[in-house]
């Protein structure tokens, strides 16, 4: 028998492949775990009360032209 005959007559998945597909899931679910808090952490520094915008504009006490 060739490699190729023994390679094409085994019907089981090789123990490699099933951790790296294991690796691959675990990935991906952390990284969807992970932008959900980014995405929660965002949402609430948005809903925080705006800060005072008190001094950021002033108007001028006389008329640059005069």
């Amino acid at each position: 028998m060739n490699l190729a005959t023994v390679l094409a007559a085994e019907g089981s998945p090789s123990l490699l492949l099933i951790l790296v597909g294991v690796v691959i899931a675990a990935l991906l679910i952390g990284a969807f775990w992970w932008g959900s808090r980014r995405a929660a952490r965002r949402r609430n520094t948005a809903g925080a009360a705006p800060r005072s915008r008190a001094g950021s504009w002033r108007t001028p006490d006389r008329d640059p032209d005069e």
